[in-house]
């Protein structure tokens, strides 16, 4: 890995930790709203959101760069084993080793999204319900939009368990048959929003939308549909000189 690309990572982990800096110097100089916990837990619950959405558009961001770099006469993306993987396991994976940095940067938003995920968990769970396990009880059960979150971080807890290489190698084919439960995980997680929201939904309608566009680019009948499509734009587009 050169110096470079080191660099970069922590660039990326330091902006990843700012939100919640941003929050504890908030906390700590008193400059959340009248109701702290209920700010900090709507902005740690938003960031998780975002992060979540980031990392599902990961995979489109791949597939558009690569179709730009077709079209430009660009060579395709190196397709050898760098997994750390068995060979017949990574070939099952063969969209990871395509992926490169967009794999590296698609599972640290994710681990992201749901470190953000338990923080929110942890500040409704320990800051509004002081643990008292009867009170969450009730509470959870009484708002739907509490139901919808912890089904979406009950989602998300066996993915980021199983986002290691090892676990990878364990399950085989399994674990990419687990980890589609993100796109459910982060549509549930937008309707936790929908719901927790009291008047203007326009956002949180804007993130379901979103989650299922990028659903929708993962469908096998539209890739397959969209693929002879893009051979007949690569294959006739003008030489490069």
């Amino acid at each position: 890995m050169s110096r470079k690309t080191n660099w970069l990572r922590l660039l990326l982990h330091l902006a990843l930790l700012l939100p919640l800096a941003l929050l504890i110097w908030d906390l700590t100089q008193n400059q959340l709203t009248a109701n702290p916990i209920e700010a900090a837990t709507r902005r740690t619950g938003k960031t998780a959101l975002i992060l979540l959405v980031l990392s599902l558009s990961c995979t489109p961001a791949y597939h558009l760069i690569s179709f730009w770099r077709e079209m430009a006469g660009a060579p395709a993306p190196p397709l050898g084993n760098h997994t750390g993987l068995p060979l017949r396991t990574a070939t099952v994976h063969q969209n990871s080793v395509r992926f490169g940095p967009f794999l590296w940067l698609r599972r640290t938003l994710g681990l992201y999204a749901f470190a953000y995920a338990a923080v929110h968990l942890l500040i409704f769970v320990g800051l509004d319900y002081g643990f008292d396990t009867s009170l969450i009880q009730d509470g959870v059960l009484e708002k739907r939009h509490a139901i919808a979150g912890m089904s979406a971080f009950l989602l998300l807890l066996p993915l980021a368990v199983t986002s290691t290489t090892g676990w990878r190698r364990r399950l085989g084919r399994s674990w990419t048959l687990l980890h589609r439960a993100v796109y459910a995980a982060a549509l549930v997680a937008a309707v936790h929003y929908l719901w927790g929201v009291k008047v203007d939904t326009r956002q949180p309608l804007q993130y379901i939308a979103l989650v299922l566009l990028l659903l929708l680019l993962r469908l096998p009948i539209l890739r397959a549909f969209l693929t002879p499509w893009r051979s007949r734009l690569t294959r006739h587009s003008p030489p490069q000189y």
